[in-house]
């Protein structure tokens, strides 16, 4: 009897040690930090990529997604920790994760006349032969108002730059460049060739990766005006070499300045729109109060109109928005008509112009130089 009883309490002894294992083991496991898988990161290079670069980066378990063409950077794919440790070579300028740009705003043509542009058209220059690259949601080319001469797409899933599941993009298109037909609306540079560079999704939203894809598409094939009417709240060197690149290649690159509003004088201006070479748009309505969603700051460099403004929606229809967004494409519109009236003209000095004859309304934190005025300065 005794025997049996030592044999059974050697079982309960093993039966509790082994509960005790299996419920370590239970713990250990739920424990673990997830895998959260590698994300995309923006690497930037002190000189020319080499192929002992590219391998180091695939060493580490990086893969490379994209190469650009202007700038010593690449679009990789990789461990934060891969990131981490790419940070520390000497070779490597920069290494940061790519971003999220989200289209500004939504609100279209009382501009036309605000900014006197239809006084230019009643010149004769409709900016006939000028090129402007709408970096946006894509452009829906059947609109019966919009003549879309091309483009690209550099958004994942959507590789047709020539629809737009969003609107956004056709809108902002409709601003720019609505032909001068017996429908719809007229665009401040109605004889503009426009070209869609899909950079965003039906949701609104691309990485800068993407949007940097799209910059040097525009760069590479001889855009003069690039419109974004979109914007992130955080700064990226890559992204603001992509934009230095586009300027210093003699591209005008008009941006919105953001739908933050005020806070207090805090500055509220998004990127790319922050950066020098890009010129920061601010939004007012038809009385030239500035509109309460448009962004602040220093940087602010002029106002357009950007409250109730009707353009071209997919499906040929129209509809009315407001933004920052709507504010952007009445400037790269006047770009255009000044490159028009004006081809000897250098992008620094279309810009120089917009400035010097825009119209003051006050506080330049708030207004910049002020709304412009398309005809001044085609004079």
């Amino acid at each position: 009897m005794k025997a049996v009883l030592r044999s059974f309490s050697a079982v309960l002894s093993l039966l509790f040690v082994l509960s005790l294992f299996a419920g370590h083991l239970h713990f250990s496991a739920s424990a673990a930090p997830a895998d959260k898988g590698p994300k995309n990161f923006l690497v930037g290079f002190k000189s020319d990529i080499q192929t002992a670069q590219i391998n180091n980066v695939k060493n580490l378990g990086g893969q490379v997604k994209h190469q650009y063409k202007f700038m010593n950077t690449m679009l990789v794919s990789m461990p934060e920790a891969a990131a981490e440790a790419l940070k520390k070579n000497p070779n490597v300028a920069y290494v940061e994760e790519d971003q999220m740009a989200y289209a500004i705003g939504q609100s279209t043509p009382w501009g036309i006349p605000h900014i006197k542009a239809n006084q230019v058209h009643a010149t004769g220059n409709t900016g006939s032969g000028v090129k402007v690259a709408v970096l946006d949601t894509g452009i829906d080319a059947s609109h019966e108002d919009l003549n879309v001469r091309g483009g690209a797409s550099f958004v994942a899933g959507e590789p047709n730059a020539l629809t737009d599941g969003n609107s956004h993009g056709t809108h902002v298109a409709g601003t720019v460049a609505a032909l001068n037909n017996t429908t719809g609306v007229l665009g401040v540079a109605y004889s503009a060739d426009i070209y869609a560079v899909k950079v965003l999704d039906s949701s609104g939203s691309g990485t800068y990766s993407g949007i940097i894809q799209g910059i040097e598409w525009a760069v590479a094939n001889n855009m003069d005006v690039i419109n974004m009417s979109l914007g992130g709240s955080s700064g990226s060197t890559a992204l603001k070499a992509a934009c230095d690149n586009a300027y210093n290649s003699g591209v005008l690159v008009v941006a919105a300045a953001g739908n933050s509003g005020t806070k207090g004088k805090q500055n509220t201006i998004g990127y790319p729109a922050k950066y020098t070479s890009v010129m920061a748009v601010g939004a007012v309505d038809s009385s030239n109060n500035r509109a309460s969603f448009s962004s602040v700051g220093t940087e602010l460099e002029v106002m357009a109109p950007g409250v109730s403004i009707l353009s071209t929606v997919p499906g040929n229809g129209y509809s009315s928005y407001n933004g920052t967004s709507m504010a952007s494409p009445h400037v790269a519109g006047a770009a255009a008509l000044i490159m028009a009236g004006n081809p000897g003209l250098s992008n620094v000095q279309v810009r120089q112009k917009l400035n010097d004859t825009a119209v003051p309304l006050g506080d330049s934190f708030y207004y910049g130089n002020g709304v412009i005025d398309v005809y001044a300065a085609t004079r």
